[in-house]
């Protein structure tokens, strides 16, 4: 029997032409605009961040809460887009129930877990080092996809892991060229610890973000997306805002303030963007995972990381060793990998 499938490169363009052509004629405009806005939020919300934080702790911020806070203080944000939205839609909110009201109080907590750890990889490291580790993120969503939502792994993205994994081991052995002065050992320790730590945690929420929507959620519309953001981003601002108050990092923000370089202004400056920066990453990676999945919200998470590295490099003179340009080239290989092997998944499933 004839193998029907593609064998030339110009036959195998042809059938993935195809299959791009059905999948854009499978979904309405809507869709492909708000894919496109969700994908471009993550790709430039969660970098600025990412440098955000940095610039705090280059500048004499010192508080690893703080940053936590700023994460999560932007809840209102989706929250006044959230109730106009009822009106436009024509939908009522989501009723809470038991189940739905504990997944956002489980996943409210793992957001402010998450954030306090990447606080600390961005305490002690420059931030490309810090971005670079973050793509780990992409090896969890793997991981926790598969276990927790049925997605598949097949060897590509297997190989892509092993690619990841050995782009951070590189970073590990090379951490001695880009340690800033005053930082110790420990601390560098400290700080690639917790931000792999925190790349799990980033992969466990978007797997059971995608496990809210198929189980108790549904993609009904585009409001469930907001609603999510606003209960687990204030779920999140009430646990760090309780640990704000227990480390007593609210009194210390007019001294932090004073201290800064730039002033006051700076500083009130890095945090107002930081809040909206966050937020914006935050809906555009809950709105991925609800119009597409959390394989693609896993690939544009981590090609966001090479992109904080470079802008990390140009915009605040991060160190950039050898060790490191290999480090970010076997992750961009790492990249490649994933997103082949995750391709027949996405043209199989029907988000």
């Amino acid at each position: 029997m004839e193998d029907p499938r593609p064998k030339s490169t110009r036959e195998k363009l042809e059938a993935y032409k195809i299959i791009v052509w059905n999948t854009w004629k499978s979904r309405p405009m809507s869709h492909w605009i708000l894919l496109t806005l969700s994908s471009a939020a993550m790709l430039v919300a969660f970098p600025a961040s990412s440098l955000l934080s940095r610039v705090y702790y280059s500048n004499g911020g010192v508080s690893k809460w703080i940053i936590s806070w700023v994460a999560v203080a932007g809840w209102p944000i989706p929250a006044l887009v959230l109730i106009p939205t009822y009106a436009v839609l024509g939908v009522h909110p989501t009723p809470l129930d038991l189940k739905l009201t504990t997944s956002y109080v489980v996943l409210g907590f793992l957001s402010a877990a998450d954030n306090l750890m990447y606080a600390y990889g961005y305490a002690y490291m420059p931030a490309s080092t810090a971005s670079l580790l973050g793509s780990t993120s992409l090896i969890f969503s793997s991981l926790f996809g598969y276990l927790l939502v049925k997605n598949r792994i097949n060897a590509a993205m297997v190989n892509a892991i092993v690619l990841i994994t050995a782009a951070m081991a590189i970073i590990a052995v090379d951490s001695d060229s880009d340690m800033y002065a005053g930082v110790t050992q420990e601390q560098y320790a400290m700080g690639f610890v917790w931000n792999v730590l925190g790349s799990l945690v980033h992969g466990l929420i978007f797997a059971l973000s995608e496990l809210l929507f198929v189980k108790l959620l549904g993609r009904r519309s585009f409001h469930v997306v907001l609603e999510q953001q606003v209960m687990v981003s204030l779920f999140g601002f009430v646990f760090t805002t309780i640990g704000l108050v227990v480390n007593d990092d609210f009194a210390g923000m007019a001294a932090e303030a004073e201290g800064f370089e730039g002033g006051r202004g700076a500083y009130v400056s890095v945090l107002v963007w930081g809040v909206i920066t966050f937020q914006l990453g935050i809906l555009g990676a809950t709105a991925v995972v609800f119009l597409a999945s959390t394989v693609l919200a896993g690939v544009l998470n981590s090609i966001r990381v090479p992109l904080t590295s470079i802008a990390a490099v140009i915009l605040l003179n991060d160190p950039m060793s050898g060790f490191k340009i290999l480090s970010l080239i076997i992750t961009f290989w790492g990249f490649g990998s994933y997103i082949y092997g995750s391709y027949p998944q996405s043209k199989d499933t029907p988000e």
